[in-house]
């Protein structure tokens, strides 16, 4: 594999880890019953009114309690997630990094002996989304050159480039990190039936596909004869794209029954 491709791969995963971990919160506080709709639909019935997530500011996962987390699983993974790309921080810092203390930049280690839980985890205290903020810049070699001092001298840059082994494990973990966060979230690529929820238009069977780069859609088995004023996916199935998953869901959810236009 290519440097350049280790770094895109790397810098995709996590953002995609950055992208989903307020759904990963919110999947905390959810139950993991069998709900309708499918948590990979939820999200688009929430309203514009809907209280935002600030996923930057708050306490990462572990600093926080739990007394009653309502998914374990994924209080889990979020833990999991943590760990590895805290760690992962660590490993890198201690390869590359020169920035002295007091430069924002720098990745503070922990401290076990500092006074306080946040001063004790060091850049650990910022959450996830800082670390792989942080660590997307060492993959992409960000601030690596000499840097202008107020004398007018160059000094040492606060980063060296990041030498090929450390992008690797760089996007090993990544990846990993990636991975398990879609599976948790049901955004893995899958095909997963819609059990007791029969297309509307036609009784069909209502099929639901998701995947890490695309936004979930919803297929009807039955084919062109199915009514749904829809188009059709390259199999020839009634294919509700994100724009109008809510006119199917709503169709669901109001008992909506064949002849009817919506």
């Amino acid at each position: 594999m290519s440097y350049a491709t280790a770094v895109h791969e790397t810098v995709a995963a996590l953002r995609t880890i950055r992208e989903q971990w307020g759904e990963l919160l919110l999947a905390i506080e959810t139950p993991p019953a069998d709900v309708w709709p499918p948590r990979q639909l939820a999200h688009t019935l929430r309203t514009a009114g809907d209280e935002q997530l600030d996923v930057v500011d708050r306490d990462p996962l572990v600093l926080r309690e739990h007394p009653a987390p309502l998914n374990v699983d994924a209080l889990d993974t979020g833990l999991a997630i943590e760990r590895a790309v805290f760690a992962l921080a660590d490993t890198l810092a201690a390869g590359v990094q020169h920035a002295e203390h007091g430069d924002p930049r720098r990745w503070e280690f922990q401290n076990p002996g500092a006074a306080g839980a946040r001063s004790a985890a060091g850049s650990r205290a910022h959450g996830v989304h800082f670390a792989c903020v942080w660590v997307e810049g060492r993959v992409r070699d960000e601030d690596t050159g000499p840097e202008r001092q107020l004398d007018g001298a160059l000094g040492a840059p606060p980063f060296a480039p990041l030498p090929p082994h450390l992008l690797h494990e760089a996007r090993r973990t990544a990846r990993v990190a990636e991975g398990r966060l879609l599976r948790t979230l049901g955004l893995d690529p899958r095909s997963t039936p819609l059990p007791g929820r029969a297309c509307p238009w036609c009784a069909g069977e209502l099929e639901l596909h998701t995947g890490p780069q695309q936004p979930p859609t919803v297929t009807c088995s039955t084919g062109p004869d199915c009514t749904a004023t829809v188009g059709l996916d390259e199999h020839g199935r009634r294919n509700w794209p994100w724009p109008d998953l809510l006119r199917l869901l709503a169709a669901l959810d109001t008992g909506y029954h064949q002849g009817t236009n919506i």
